[in-house]
């Protein structure tokens, strides 16, 4: 009978892990993402029931009870948090998952500790990993909230023989590792120590790290959070935590890949450079005179309008303004205007931070187009709306050299007809760079809140 039971358990976790496979694929494609999602979230209902009927549990009185509290602390959280705290949201997931995996590996150690029997280096090394990977993944994600949430600067923070210092910390974690490792009987305090050390090494890997550069950070935290939860797997021998931990280890490793090349910037720069920092360099000062444009005058200049260009950008999560903005687009649309909507792989503050909020106003997927796919023939826009982006759109990237982030690919909407600029002022940045498309010819600045101002423009349609 428990033979057979055993069977059971392993094919369910095959089934779990294709299923994982499946729904990460359909991930790929706005059209297929939310049944994607549905797909992987069956998948680890199937990994998790079945995990419970296999493993011999101690008290299901505290499963039952981490999961009541677990499940109303999400759902809360879900239906509270607003779309602009999103990236900090995902942030604190990633941290969460770093630490179940370290607290995972901790508690096989101690376990393993108590019985009294031997600890095998196939053992003992996923369990250093764990840990390891687990505290740089709490604890840099704790630091990623906190910038992203701006509970803390989001400038990096730099000091001298900062790269030394973390250098030496992670060669004196390594020292310890190897004597847990090869010793773990006889090793707990190294053990500590080396939990000690991943925090604040996790702390001192991303306080560096300027905000603008927060969208990779955030898929590089997500990549190891997969890491370390396969890593748990070795250590509990669960096949089902090694693929899925595999899959957000791999995929989190390729989007962090993809974001670097949108950026024209390697990993290590994206790390170790302190873009955005006070003393880095500032690029050629921005003069001249921007053109403001009341929502009157944008009226008649969108109602003749035969293309449109939407470039949705950080502000537009801030004011909340996806919904208004649909609604723009679908009047236009009825006027005769094609609409699309250019989405740059790094706007936001996270991975996909555009999507998701297009996605939620139900803008149609065949709207969104990529930065690739709109540059060649954006001579032929009338009008890009800009709606709160701003470096992802900064022409300084191609034309100073000096800029920090020259050789950036951008949205060329500076080469559209006319361009709109919706922004509450002409400050910079998240990158802290100032924006010479403010004061181009064909620019026009509609200050205010960019909800207010694409309402008014809606308005103005309604009233024509």
């Amino acid at each position: 009978m428990r033979e057979s039971l055993t069977q059971i358990v392993y094919l369910s976790y095959i089934l779990a892990s294709v299923l994982f496979i499946f729904g990460l694929k359909m991930l790929s494609s706005p059209s297929t993402a939310r049944k994607g999602n549905m797909v992987s979230a069956v998948g680890m209902l199937i990994a998790v029931l079945a995990t419970l009927v296999h493993q011999d549990i101690i008290g299901y009185q505290f499963i039952i009870a981490g999961l009541l509290i677990g499940t109303a602390i999400g759902a809360i959280a879900a239906s509270k948090v607003p779309m602009t705290s999103m990236p900090e949201f995902v942030a604190l997931f990633n941290g969460f998952g770093g630490i179940a995996s370290l607290l995972v590996g901790w508690a096989e150690y101690q376990r393993i500790l108590t019985a009294g029997v031997d600890i095998p280096i196939a053992t003992s090394l996923p369990i250093f990993l764990a840990i390891l990977i687990g505290g740089v993944t709490f604890t840099g994600s704790l630091v990623a909230y906190g910038k992203l949430s701006e509970r803390i600067s989001g400038k990096p923070v730099l000091f001298g023989a900062q790269q030394v210092v973390n250098a030496v910390i992670m060669a004196l974690v390594l020292v310890l590792g190897l004597m847990f490792v090869f010793r773990p009987e006889t090793n707990y305090g190294s053990f500590i120590v080396v939990i000690i050390l991943s925090g604040i090494l996790g702390i001192l890997a991303t306080i560096p790290i300027g905000g603008a550069d927060m969208p990779v950070v955030i898929s590089l935290l997500n990549s190891y959070s997969g890491l370390a939860a396969c890593a748990a797997g070795f250590v509990i021998t669960n096949t089902v935590l090694i693929v899925s931990g595999s899959l957000v280890g791999a995929s989190g490793i390729i989007l962090t890949k993809i974001m670097c090349k949108a950026m024209n910037r390697s990993l290590t720069n994206v790390l170790f450079s302190g873009f955005g920092s006070v003393g880095s360099a500032k690029g050629a000062d921005v003069q001249g005179e921007a053109n403001p444009i009341t929502p009157d005058d944008a009226y008649y200049v969108l109602e003749s309008a035969s293309s449109v260009l939407f470039v949705p950008g950080y502000g537009m999560a801030v004011a909340q303004a996806q919904h208004v903005v649909r609604e723009l687009g679908e009047i236009l649309e009825k006027n005769g205007a094609e609409v699309r909507f250019a989405i740059h792989p790094v706007a936001g503050r996270m991975p996909g931070h555009m999507n998701v909020l297009l996605a939620e106003a139900n803008v149609p997927y065949e709207q969104l187009v990529e930065m690739d796919e709109v540059n060649p023939s954006i001579e032929t826009v009338d009008v890009a709306i800009v709606i709160g982006a701003n470096d992802v759109v900064n022409p300084a990237a191609r034309e100073d050299e000096s800029s920090p982030i020259y050789g950036m690919p951008i949205i060329n909407v500076d080469h559209a007809r006319t361009v709109f600029v919706l922004k509450r002022s002409l400050a910079s940045g998240f990158a802290g760079v100032d924006n010479p498309l403010f004061f181009k010819p064909n620019t026009r600045m509609l200050f205010g809140d960019a909800k207010a101002s694409i309402q008014a423009l809606v308005t103005e349609f309604k009233e024509s």
